[in-house]
């Protein structure tokens, strides 16, 4: 079960790194955090692009891991 564990902790980890490389940066700077802001008003249909899609499975995948962390080092002791 435990090898179990550890497999699919791999699995999670590895998804978790393609998303993340895969999602666009933010824009930097002051004109950065201005145009961002304007963005993010008139953006309401952002989580149904790609970028959206890639976030939402990187805060699952996140909490997939941490959670799995957890249980393995639990039952580790």
């Amino acid at each position: 079960m435990v090898t179990a564990l550890y497999v699919i902790q791999i699995v999670v980890c590895l998804v978790l790194i393609i998303s993340v490389l895969l999602q666009e940066g933010n824009s930097a700077g002051l004109s950065g955090s201005i145009a961002g802001g304007a963005e993010t008003f008139f953006g309401k249909g952002k989580s149904k692009t790609l970028n959206g899609i890639f976030k939402s499975f990187t805060k699952v995948f996140a909490v997939l891991f941490v959670v799995l962390s957890l249980v393995l080092t639990l039952i580790s002791k």
